[in-house]
């Protein structure tokens, strides 16, 4: 399943906002650097699709806020 994510680096309070099935809006703590902000969206949309986190995989969009995610759920 592929997911559509924009992402919000940096903010004050973390979120997960279900825009649609397969569109969401994060918002992260984490900077964007060394991989970090990237690293928490997969983790919190593991936590929402009930997965663990290495079942999330970035397939576009590594280095701009809007990313397409693979979730395998099983």
């Amino acid at each position: 399943m592929h997911v559509h994510v924009k992402v919000k680096a940096g903010a004050k309070r973390e979120l997960t906002e279900k825009i649609s099935d397969d569109h969401f809006a994060v918002s992260v703590r984490e900077k964007p650097e060394r991989n970090m902000a990237n690293k928490r969206v997969c983790e919190m949309i593991a936590e929402h699709f009930g997965v663990l986190p290495n079942k999330i995989k970035i397939i576009s969009g590594h280095h701009s806020p809007s990313k397409i995610l693979s979730v395998v759920i099983i």
